[in-house]
């Protein structure tokens, strides 16, 4: 069952989505401000987000780029200009549409971006390692690695990154999407956390330092 979050103040308009998705089988989350939708974010990982652009607290705009980096996001908006709508969809947006809505191309729009999600895949690897972004399971040399919330971010990043070196500060600014709540003090911990997971299961650690300058996947494996 997908999973799609609704980001809408209106609780007329946010009740009847939620009614029409859940009627259509889909499992439905509830954020009624920009504050609640990034709390929400960091907790769930949907399918994909509905995104209202005139919210209580933030705009819809400022929780875009967020959402965006977790998930397609579809807004659905009174904004019809135009150029709002270009602004929006060069932002992050994987679709764009106006109240009022019919609800049937509603429907059928968000089918096809979760096909388009679906076909995109969300595992990716590197040598044996390999990661499931929306099951949040690792498998090393074929056997499971259990990570923290954190530990899992961190490795994903390297994972999409396999050739950069990631400096503590822009590991932490890469990941916050994920883990908001993260220090830079505390990367170095989370790495080498990563490193003995690894190292027990499949006896080697993957990630590579590059003194001076900070940590990426080992080539070795690439």
């Amino acid at each position: 069952m997908n999973t799609i979050a609704v980001i809408e103040d209106d609780l007329y308009i946010g009740s009847m989505l939620q009614e029409l998705l859940q009627e259509n089988g889909y499992r439905v989350l509830r954020a009624y401000s920009g504050k609640e939708a990034l709390a929400l974010l960091s907790k769930e990982e949907p399918d994909l987000v509905i995104l209202d652009l005139m919210l209580p607290d933030m705009s819809g705009e400022e929780v875009l780029p967020a959402a965006a980096a977790r998930c397609p996001v579809m807004i659905v908006s009174a904004k019809a200009d135009v150029g709002g709508k270009v602004k929006n969809l060069n932002a992050g947006a994987v679709d764009y549409i106006t109240k009022p809505f019919d609800n049937g191309e509603l429907l059928a729009r968000i089918a096809v971006q979760l096909r388009r999600g679906d076909r995109a895949g969300m595992r990716i690897a590197a040598g044996d390692l390999v990661m499931d972004k929306k099951r949040h399971e690792l498998t090393a040399a074929g056997k499971p690695v259990h990570l923290t919330k954190t530990e899992f971010a961190i490795l994903r990043a390297f994972l999409e990154n396999p050739t950069r070196v990631f400096s503590r500060s822009s590991l932490l600014e890469y990941i916050e999407a994920y883990v908001p709540d993260g220090e830079e003090s505390s990367v170095g911990v989370h790495v080498s956390n990563i490193r003995k997971k690894l190292e027990e299961v499949a006896g080697r650690g993957y990630i590579e330092t590059v003194w001076g300058i900070g940590f990426r996947l080992d080539p070795k494996i690439l």
